[in-house]
Parts: C-alpha cells; sequence; structure tokens
C-alpha cells in the first residue's frame, strides 16, 4: 500500500452518495490499482455498498465521521461547524500528511473555504484557482480560473498562468505548454488593463516553463491551438457555463432532428460525437495554489464520472503537481 497514491474520498459529498462514489471506486480498480482509498463518512453506508461492490479491503479504511455538509448550506457555516464532517476530515487529513490528495463532489464554495483554511496558499500565492479540463479538436485544455475568484489582479493571472502550465504538464506529460490569456480580440490593445499588463509582463519576461501565445478569443478555445487558457474566475465561469448548455442544447436538438433510419446509418459517428462531448470524461476541477492538491468532482456526475475524477487525482499525484507549481512561478517587478 505504501507505494500507492493515497486519495482522501469525502465519501458523503454529493447526489447519490456513497452509492455512486463506491461504485465509482470499483470502476477505478478495474482500470487500476494505483491507488488507496481513505474512505470519510457514515461507516455504516459505506461499508453496506462496498459489500455491495465487492471491493476488497485491501484498496480502502474508512474514517467514520458524524457530519455531513450539505450542497445548500453557505461556506461560511460549513468552514465553522464543519471540523467532524467528512468534507473537513478528508481535507485535514493532507494536512496530517496521511493523504496525498483529496477528492469530494460535494459543496463547491464549502470545499475551496475549508481547504485554503486548512491547507494555506503556496508561498508566493495569493490567490488559489480553480481549473478544470475542457475538449478540443485534438485533446484537452486545462482552463482556469472557472470561479473561485470573481476578482483578479496581474499578479494573480501570472500565478493562474504557471499553476495551470504546470497542471497541464502532470496531466499530459508536455514539456513546454501553450498558454494564453482569454481576451475580446487578439490586438494587444484589446481588453482591460488587468489584461494589457499581464499581457505586457509575459511578452516581456518569456517564461521558460511554457510557451506564451498571447491572447485567445472565446470562439477559438476548442480549436486546440493553445493547451492552457487563463481568464478571472467571473469569466471563466460565464464561459464553462456557456459551453455546457450549448454543447447539452445540440445533443438534445440533434437526437429530435434524426429520424429512425438517420439514426441507424450515422451510428457510429453520433456515438464518437457524444463521446466526445462526454462531460463525464471531464469531470474533475482543481484547486492550484494550496500545499497539497484538492479535486473537486461534479456533485450531479455518475459513478463513471466520479472514476474520471479518481484517474485525475492518481495523475496530479504522479505528475507530481506541487512540486511544478512551485518551479514554475513567475517573479516579476512588477
Amino acid at each position: 500500500m505504501s507505494d500507492k497514491v493515497k486519495i482522501a474520498v469525502d465519501a458523503m459529498g454529493g447526489e447519490n452518495s456513497p452509492n455512486k462514489i463506491i461504485e465509482g471506486i470499483k470502476i477505478s480498480l478495474k482500470q487500476s490499482k494505483d491507488n488507496f482509498f481513505y474512505l470519510y463518512g457514515n461507516k455504516e453506508h459505506i461499508e453496506k455498498e462496498l459489500t455491495k461492490n465487492s471491493i476488497k479491503k485491501d484498496y480502502y479504511e474508512i474514517i467514520h465521521t458524524e457530519d455531513i455538509i450539505s450542497d445548500d448550506e453557505s461556506p461560511l457555516a460549513a468552514a465553522k461547524r464543519g471540523n467532524n464532517s467528512s468534507m473537513w476530515k478528508a481535507i485535514e487529513s493532507q494536512k496530517e500528511n496521511k493523504t496525498d490528495i483529496a477528492l469530494s463532489a460535494g459543496n463547491t464554495g464549502a470545499l475551496l473555504v475549508i481547504s485554503r483554511l486548512l491547507l494555506k496558499t503556496i508561498n508566493g500565492i495569493d490567490k488559489p484557482a480553480l481549473a478544470g479540463l475542457w475538449p478540443n479538436n485534438f485533446s484537452m485544455n486545462v482552463v482556469l480560473d472557472l470561479g473561485a475568484n470573481v476578482e483578479c489582479n496581474e499578479k494573480n493571472l501570472l500565478d493562474f498562468t504557471s499553476m495551470g502550465s504546470a497542471l497541464f504538464k502532470s496531466l499530459f506529460k508536455s514539456e513546454k505548454p501553450k498558454v494564453a490569456l482569454l481576451n475580446i480580440g487578439l490586438e494587444e490593445n484589446k481588453g482591460n488593463d488587468i489584461l494589457k499588463k499581464t499581457f505586457s509582463i509575459l511578452k516581456k519576461n518569456n517564461p521558460s516553463n511554457f510557451d506564451f501565445q498571447g491572447y485567445i478569443e472565446g470562439n477559438h478555445i476548442m480549436d486546440g491551438n493553445v493547451d492552457v487558457i487563463v481568464t478571472d474566475g467571473f469569466t471563466g465561469n460565464i464561459a464553462l457555463k456557456t459551453a455546457e448548455g450549448t454543447a447539452n442544447f445540440i445533443i438534445k436538438n440533434l437526437k429530435k432532428s434524426l429520424n429512425i433510419f438517420s439514426i441507424i446509418f450515422s451510428y457510429i459517428q453520433l456515438k464518437n460525437f457524444k463521446k466526445k462531448l462526454d462531460p463525464r470524461k471531464y469531470n474533475g476541477a482543481i484547486f492550484l495554489g494550496l500545499q497539497s492538491p484538492v479535486v473537486k468532482s461534479h456533485g450531479g456526475t455518475d459513478a463513471i464520472g466520479f472514476a474520471h475524477s479518481i484517474t485525475m487525482c492518481n495523475k496530479i499525484v504522479r505528475g507530481d503537481l506541487i512540486k511544478k507549481i512551485k518551479s514554475h512561478l513567475i517573479t516579476v517587478d512588477g
């Protein structure tokens, strides 16, 4: 067990938990035996699901907790009373060096507040960011921030470029990711003052850890010409929700417009199209900038989606993300 990736799992967070959590672990174990799971939550409920899914005791340990942080609970209220919750205990295990990474499908705001409270930020980073994977024509992009910070200054955006490139390297073994700033145009004079200052600093310093590509517009995010796309949390969250809504709209209306014959003749193409847009493949957002990594699984995902987030956890730890972030940080005089 000592050489396995030790994942602290909030087994009670998100819809249909711990059912989907344990089913996701079962799916994950069929793909890889490289993880050991510390399961935080109601022991009786967790054991019932483990037995039902025939998961061997070689791969888990249960730590009983009494409380559950609900999805509608405010982050501050959860942080004040949640020190015996499954979420709190899972994150606290990293602080105690018991685990390598924490994973939760629970309340996003509470997870961010508790993670920042217990784990602190890496020296030199002012604000952690929420990063996620985004499909493109060739593979996937890393996009951040997706909602952790509504307002950002140029120092924050510089940190995001460093953290995003480090994450991309950890997940995809890239030597020099291509990084761009999300903007309303490609010209240097476009955008607000913060974007223009960030652009100027990156162009002047020419970072060695990634290849700065300048600006990218929203309609080119999925082209696949860059690997890491950086923006503030307000813009990033709107872009994410817009993309998710558009994908759902296309899939639903495509089904309505096809008759039985066209479905039969186009079955393989439609199956591949649906697979490419399947949100479960991109499940798992990462809080970057903390002393230890924390992954947020979508609360409404199913067992397959949760299994994908487990795979992401393994790649993050094996890719030595925290060490890469520390080595990538950009220091400028302003």
